[in-house]
């Protein structure tokens, strides 16, 4: 399945230096159905260290990791809603995007100066980009329930169900709160579908700082006390990185990398984090195809069925399907060969109710 995570955040926050770093990960696109891609579009690979495990045990030809699509998206400034800077545009390419990466500056530095009165404030800058997004959204909410109205007197179902889900987000707007503080169920979220709203999309905080800078979070700045306690109040997602130490290691390889980190003081790979982060932030998890020919790893949505994960790797797995051998990846790797698994009753026959777990190794029958 294609996913794609939009960037975004103020102009000199490090968003496009966290883009670059990403595009270290970045794979064949060839080998994934993404519709367009362009100079500010990479498909990076999600890190799994179970995928070269499983290419060795098969001997394959090819290793293919699973993958999501991230976007660069121009930087926003207040007023967008209202057509400041790219404005639209640039919120349409967020409606596009499955999910979104917001990168927040929580260092100092006199020679970047930030766009909002030259001062460092996470907590302010989270709350102007989400504002443009909720206003964008209350335009978005406002001329549909105008257009649909008719319908919705006539009595359509579909109108109805569709007005009664924006009639529960528009006061939550209003409020200057994202739509999913609307606390939506799935069908009222299947009503509105179709009309993308961005504050209905998860959101990832990316708090990016900079080696030997003044960070926050290693000043006790109550500026990063006070962001923690506004992201846990929301229960948000967050991760912090290094996009630039991140961006300066991307060509350096193995025990060398490891050596600059301890360096730069910079232990952690942020950028595996975010990755990892955002698969898990949008419920999918991994099973895989292993053989002579290649080792892959496909992504599926979490509590997917056998034959709707089977549709990731064609429809007739859906359609056709009758049953599936599975064994899990890491009974696989005990045994030491398939075959070997087999012997020990580990490899399963599943049919359609089966949900698929991460880590579970398929072969499907149709």
């Amino acid at each position: 399945m294609a996913l794609s995570i939009g960037i975004v955040g103020l102009p000199n926050v490090g968003k496009s230096t966290l883009f670059k770093a990403l595009t270290d990960k970045a794979v064949l696109i060839a080998n994934y159905p993404f519709a367009t891609i362009d100079p500010s579009v990479g498909v990076v690979a999600v890190p799994d260290g179970r995928l070269q495990k499983l290419t060795d045990l098969s001997h394959s030809a090819k290793t293919i990791p699973a993958a999501i699509e991230f976007v660069d998206i121009a930087g926003l400034v207040k007023g967008a809603a209202e057509g400041q800077g790219l404005g639209n545009q640039f919120l349409q390419h967020i409606r596009e995007t499955d999910a979104i990466a917001e990168v927040v500056r929580i260092f100092e530095d006199g020679d970047i100066t930030h766009v909002e009165e030259g001062q460092i404030d996470p907590v302010r800058d989270i709350e102007i980009i989400n504002l443009e997004l909720v206003l964008a959204d209350t335009q978005t909410v406002s001329k549909r329930l105008a257009n649909i109205e008719r319908d919705a007197k006539r009595g359509d179902k579909t109108a109805l169900a569709e007005q009664a889900a924006l009639q529960k987000i528009e006061p939550v707007l209003a409020a200057g709160k994202l739509a999913t503080a609307a606390k939506l169920s799935g069908e009222e979220l299947a009503a509105i579908k179709a009309l993308h709203l961005l504050t209905l999309k998860p959101i990832m905080y990316v708090l990016n700082k900079k080696a030997g800078g003044h960070n926050l979070d290693e000043m006790n700045d109550e500026r990063y006390a006070k962001l923690i306690d506004f992201l846990d109040g929301m229960g948000a997602t967050r991760v912090t990185v290094d996009a630039a130490i991140e961006g300066e290691l991307k060509d350096v390889a193995g025990d060398e990398k490891e050596t600059l980190r301890r360096e730069f003081g910079v232990l952690d790979d942020g950028i595996n984090d975010l990755i990892r982060g955002a698969y898990r932030m949008l419920g999918l998890i991994s099973f895989f195809t292993t053989g002579e020919d290649e080792t892959r790893a496909w992504t599926v949505k979490m509590g997917s069925t056998a034959p709707e994960a089977g549709t990731a790797i064609h429809t007739d797995f859906r359609d056709k399907f009758i049953r599936a051998e599975v064994v899990a990846y890491d009974k696989l790797m005990e045994a030491g060969s398939y075959a070997a698994a087999r012997e020990k009753g580990w490899v399963r026959t599943e049919g359609k109710e089966y949900i698929v777990k991460d880590g579970d190794v398929i072969e499907f029958k149709i």
